[in-house]
């Protein structure tokens, strides 16, 4: 054959074999496994400084993945942050808080969600621990004592297993479909608003922890959260009967990771997407006794241990079953840190430093936390492992939740239509650290506030009923290459910057998008 002939015929296969991995590389479908804490502060993690509280497999996870210095959940509270990882849309669109007990479903069952996004990939898809996304249809009464529904099942999830609100409110139990697991229908569950039971009922009853504060034995509760007393938990709302079906708080932990095993191995021959949501360390805390005193911080620290642990056992199963290679493992929280919140845990918060533990300051060396419109409410512990892919360091690219549907629809080969997931954008280059810069932009929001990030500036607008607009602070800027700590407003200084940003702000919240 003539050489040229060969030389040609080389490069072609050549070409080829190139065309071939590319292709494979666009439909590659790994499994996806997000782990989200609750009130987890950038601060709270041992890769990210914390001395105090010993985080070694996570740590582990951001030694082996790429570490975000700048990365971002959309809200400093925990519904509204879901909300938009899940849908690809900002919260404050929708109005989207803090849901209370009885609250329906706030996501949309006839818009994309992320899981179903991926459902059209041919992932399976599963949500395993808190919720609080609300339940059941708006202006109808949830029987829990039937299917509760509509639910993750009808945005897109084919499993869930669910604290079905969040640990500090009622009911205490679990729900997985659409059903409340080992409810007795001789004691009926029942959810009310007042402190009176229904009509008739003669189920068990509890007690109510401001008419009965002894009832509280694992420590006093503020008036909000001072209603019903379960496993000596005061919680916000009433709940009656369901005794046979009640969570144990301290066991918790381990009966989420045990839902989390068996289902990563029933599902380990094709691709799957696992939320696994943990309600650590959210208030009320109650570690496993097993945790008790691994910090001196108290429950809130020991709770983030058994976090730890938890990320821990989820990263062994994927092990376990051969799937480590296989499997995006994105480790992050919904917002800031929070101390304080409710219950007298052990958490001692000096008057004088307000953001401080023991020692201990769950958002690093950023402002604020959970509530808060300042970094710390916001920019979050972004770790994201996928061996092979991956490579593993830190970055300081601008990150967001809210772009995973558009970054995973790249990488699995689903087009969106322009009304789907209208705030998500393709960040998959940023998530893989192929690019250090990412988003350009990115608007984060608080009860009360809602901020704009461009580059190192910080804007913020402040509400008319929020706390800073009455002491006169209607509007913020900060440098944060130059402040990190949001101590010095430029707004005075800088009005051009500020002009600037409140005019990107002003077109975000009209366009109603933010994907071109």
């Amino acid at each position: 054959m003539n050489p040229l002939n060969i030389k040609w015929l080389l490069r072609l296969t050549m070409s080829v074999s190139i065309l071939s991995t590319t292709l494979a590389m666009a439909i590659e479908r790994p499994n996806i496994v997000i782990i989200y804490g609750d009130d987890v502060g950038y601060g709270d993690v041992g890769a990210y400084g914390s001395t105090m509280i010993p985080t070694p497999n996570i740590d582990k996870l951001a030694s082996e993945g790429i570490q975000f210095l700048d990365g971002h959940c959309t809200a400093a509270t925990c519904t509204p942050s879901r909300y938009s990882m899940l849908t690809g849309m900002y919260g404050f669109r929708e109005g989207v808080n803090i849901l209370p007990p009885s609250a329906p479903l706030c996501l949309p069952t006839d818009k994309l969600t992320l899981p179903k996004m991926l459902k059209k990939a041919g992932y399976a898809t599963a949500v395993i621990g808190k919720w609080h996304m609300g339940l059941g249809e708006l202006g109808v009464e949830k029987d829990w004592n039937g299917d509760v529904k509509p639910g993750p099942l009808e945005v897109g999830f084919d499993y869930s297993y669910l604290l079905p609100v969040t640990n500090d409110r009622v009911p205490c139990v679990y729900l997985e479909g659409h059903r409340v697991v080992n409810l007795d229908p001789k004691d009926p569950l029942f959810i009310t608003s007042k402190p009176v039971p229904p009509g008739g009922f003669n189920g068990t009853t509890y007690p109510i922890g401001r008419l009965d504060p002894k009832a509280q034995t694992y420590g006093l509760a503020d008036d909000q959260h001072a209603s019903t007393v379960i496993n000596g938990i005061a919680r916000i709302g009433y709940q009656w009967g369901g005794k046979s079906a009640l969570w144990d708080d301290e066991t918790m932990a381990d009966h989420f990771v045990d839902q989390a095993r068996s289902y990563i191995t029933a599902n380990k021959e094709k691709p799957f997407f696992l939320y696994f949501a943990s309600q650590d360390i959210h208030v009320p805390r109650a570690p496993h006794p097993r945790f008790e005193g691994k910090t001196k911080l108290g429950k809130r620290g020991d709770a983030m241990v058994q976090f730890d642990w938890t990320t821990g056992e989820i990263l062994k199963s994927l092990e376990e079953n051969g799937l480590r290679d296989n499997t995006i493992v994105i480790f992050s929280s919904d917002n800031g840190p929070v101390y304080d919140d409710g219950y007298a845990d052990g958490t001692k918060v000096s008057k004088s430093v307000k953001e401080v533990d023991q020692g201990h300051d769950g958002s690093g060396h950023f402002t604020g936390g959970k509530y808060q419109v300042y970094e710390g409410g916001t920019r979050v512990p972004f770790i994201i492992r996928w061996p092979g892919h991956v490579k593993p360091g830190k970055s300081n690219a601008l990150v967001s939740h809210v772009d995973f549907i558009a970054s995973f629809a790249k990488m699995v080969g689903v087009e969106l239509a322009d009304d789907e997931a209208p705030d998500s954008r393709d960040s998959l280059a940023a998530l893989l650290g192929q690019d250090e810069v990412g988003l350009d932009f990115m608007p984060e929001e608080s009860p009360g506030a809602i901020a704009l990030r461009r580059g190192p500036w910080k804007y913020i607008e402040f509400s008319s009923k929020s706390w800073a607009h009455k002491k006169g602070n209607a509007k913020e800027l900060y440098h944060l290459d130059e402040d990190m700590g949001e101590k010095k407003n430029l707004i005075e200084k800088f009005p051009e910057v500020a002009i600037s940003m409140a005019a990107v702000l002003k077109r975000i919240k009209r366009d109603g998008r933010i994907r071109e």
